[in-house]
């Protein structure tokens, strides 16, 4: 049954991301004001396939935690579910992303239209201060940009390995970051074809506010997102203590646990990480591929 389900969600999740961004091409005539609500209206679409097809649920905890003001929402990444399920609940969301993505048809379309920051990773100095100064721009705005710190999906209970990059901007642009913890990795694991049933968990924790240190900021930054997201990999043990996903989890957990001398860090140098431009925070792939493959499945 999981088999079968999977299979009919991953297709109508192509096909109704084709139909949306078809259907709503008229909205690149219109101001871009105007155009917002497609972004929750997606979120909603996918999220009821999800259920209804897949039977996966999706809940969002801690959106209490957003400020009316300009931020800088900091996730999780472990599945593609993060990049689309949450996005209903931020403020014009916007991503750092690699400027290739803009030449990709219809998606790349909807990312200039919806004033996404593209980076030229090739002028990695100049690339950083137009980026900086760009998101600046947003955050003034008061829109939310959206960073996934590790660059890339982990699986559920993996070591974390994220970037330092994160630190300029906390620097840079002097806002509340808000930290998210989820554990959609046990019910939509990364490449993988199964989408396994149960209740996908997004919480929004409490805001780090500017001022401290970077070294202090990042670990703090570590320690609530993992933390949270090791309580919320728990309660999805006890809900679906059968899932094979969650015993793959523990295991990983086991093993860079036994370490005593484990701390939260980062995998590239500091100076490497202050250019965020070797894969760091920038709008994962993961995603991208879903939607770009959807428009050849027909």
């Amino acid at each position: 049954m999981i088999v079968l389900r999977s299979i009919l969600f991953n297709v109508l999740f192509y096909i109704s991301t084709l139909i949306i961004m078809l259907a709503c091409m008229f909205l690149f005539v219109l101001p871009v004001r105007y155009c917002w609500w497609l972004i929750p209206f997606w979120a909603r679409t996918e999220k009821f396939l999800l259920r209804w097809v897949a039977g996966v649920k999706s809940e969002v905890k801690g959106l209490e935690n957003i400020p009316d003001t300009g931020c800088i929402i900091v996730s999780k990444h472990q599945s593609a579910w993060e990049t689309f399920a949450l996005a209903e609940y931020y403020r014009q969301p916007t991503y750092i992303l690699k400027k290739e993505l803009r030449y990709v048809p219809f998606f790349g379309w909807y990312l200039m239209k919806f004033r996404q920051i593209p980076v030229d990773r090739g002028k990695k100095g100049k690339a950083l201060s137009e980026m900086s100064k760009k998101a600046a721009e947003a955050i003034a705005e008061g829109r939310n940009i959206v960073i996934y710190p590790e660059g890339t999906r982990r699986p559920a209970g993996a070591e974390p390995q994220y970037k330092y990059g994160i630190v300029h901007l906390y620097k840079t642009l002097n806002c509340p970051i808000v930290p998210v913890a989820l554990n959609s990795g046990v019910y939509w694991p990364r490449r993988r074809f199964f989408r396994f049933p149960g209740t996908i968990t997004g919480e929004f924790l409490e805001p780090i506010q500017p001022g401290l240190q970077p070294d202090e900021f990042f670990k703090t930054l570590q320690e609530r997102i993992e933390g949270a997201s090791d309580r919320l990999l728990d309660e999805a043990e006890k809900a679906t203590p059968d899932n094979i996903i969650i015993k793959e989890a523990r295991a990983r957990q086991a093993e860079y646990k036994k370490n005593k001398d484990f701390a939260w860090k980062s995998d590239v140098s500091k100076e490497e990480g202050r250019l965020c431009l070797k894969g760091g925070f920038f709008f994962d792939n993961a995603l991208a591929q879903l939607v770009i493959c959807s428009q050849f499945v027909l």
